[in-house]
């Protein structure tokens, strides 16, 4: 018997948790009611032994990041989801941005000279910024710099350029595959039950019409991410419904790369009255994270979000990938109040961060072949 086990097994715990902890070490699914008793009753060192666990079995001791960089081509939206600091409506766009794809080449050619890997592509939603915009953008890229992996855009704005375009989300995603996109992130996940979504995203793609523009692209031999959005109105066993629906796709495609939980800011949005929930309470998340999702390889701990301390802490707690080097791209969080206001790291920074840790730095492209390890 596997000695963390063991210790488990023989400590004043209650039988249900020592036999979920049973379920985990010989390699068994858990279910969803174990899902949500783990949320309900598990505390944080119990979560980190299983987390743990699973993460060893799947990467070792390996940390992964890549050498990446963010175009954010605007920040007015057609929607206006209550969580958001990012986005400005159309009719009013003082503090808005709208970039040309000329405007987005010139911030692309500034990395010619550095050696990242992926350009990531997302930001609001306006008209136009439509088909025609995108698919000459991701060529305008290509021909430019071939070598450059495209993750851009979220079912959100798809599944509004394809209406636009009268275009089914087949055609949609192949056309955009031709135009040279390589991968989608997993942004516009939020939360999928309506219970909550119409609350904190209501106009958006629905839960089934996110899964399945992403069940496409998988089934074109493509790869993705997906995220959930934590910490707000949202109840437990909406979590777990949430990562059921992520796994059950999973399940049928394998073309998810990794989940990313995306941790609720509360600043300058219209949800500024809920408080945000703890570290502790992130740790648990990502570990839960881990434990539930079994068929996914990677955990990502967004360390622009959530800080370095924190990012480095859930490398014990079943993260295995703590994003990139960004290089201060982004605005989408730290406009919300994230804990890094000017997320920029470097490579080296990025190895020290997770070898502080006692974890093996691994530098990645964008679907997990290794460019670089850092363990000699």
């Amino acid at each position: 018997m596997n000695s963390a086990l063991q210790t488990i097994l023989s400590s004043n715990i209650n039988d249900e948790l020592k036999k979920i902890a049973t379920k985990v070490f010989s390699g068994e699914r858990i279910d969803v009611n174990e899902g949500i008793y783990l949320y309900e009753h598990a505390e944080l060192g119990y979560l980190g032994v299983l987390a743990e666990y699973v993460k060893e079995k799947k990467s070792g001791n390996k940390v992964f990041f890549n050498r990446n960089f963010h175009v954010e081509p605007t920040n007015i939206c057609v929607y206006t989801c209550s969580f958001c600091a990012y986005s400005r409506l159309i009719k009013n766009k003082e503090e808005g941005w709208e970039m040309s794809i000329e405007q987005m080449m010139d911030i692309i050619k500034k990395y010619d000279d550095k050696n990242v890997t992926e350009v990531h592509i997302t930001g609001g939603v306006i008209p136009k910024q439509d088909f025609a915009f995108y698919t000459e953008l991701f060529r305008t890229i290509k021909a430019h710099r071939p070598d450059l992996h495209v993750k851009a855009l979220t079912p959100v704005e798809y599944h509004y350029i394809f209406k636009k375009a009268k275009l089914s989300y087949e055609e949609g995603m192949q056309k955009m595959k031709e135009a040279g996109l390589d991968s989608m992130p997993g942004g516009g996940a939020e939360i999928f039950h309506p219970e909550i979504r119409d609350k904190i995203a209501g106009g958006k793609c629905s839960a089934e019409e996110w899964l399945s523009i992403h069940e496409i692209w998988h089934n074109m031999g493509m790869h993705s991410n997906a995220t959930m959005l934590y910490g707000h109105i949202e109840k437990f066993w909406h979590r777990v419904d949430h990562m059921e629906r992520l796994r059950q796709l999973q399940d049928k495609t394998k073309g998810f790369n990794c989940f990313i939980p995306l941790k609720f800011r509360n600043k300058n949005n219209e949800m500024s009255d809920v408080p945000e929930v703890s570290v502790i309470e992130d740790l648990r998340n990502y570990a839960i994270s881990r434990i539930y999702l079994d068929n996914f390889d990677h955990i990502k701990a967004y360390w622009a979000m959530i800080g370095r301390s924190t990012a480095q802490l859930s490398l014990n707690f079943g993260v295995d990938d703590i994003d990139g080097t960004i290089d201060d791209t982004t605005k989408i969080y730290s406009m919300a109040g994230a804990e890094e206001q000017t997320p920029k790291l470097s490579t080296q920074q990025l190895i020290e961060l997770v070898q502080q840790v006692g974890k093996t730095a691994v530098e990645r492209d964008t679907l997990y072949n290794v460019v670089v390890d850092y363990s000699s």
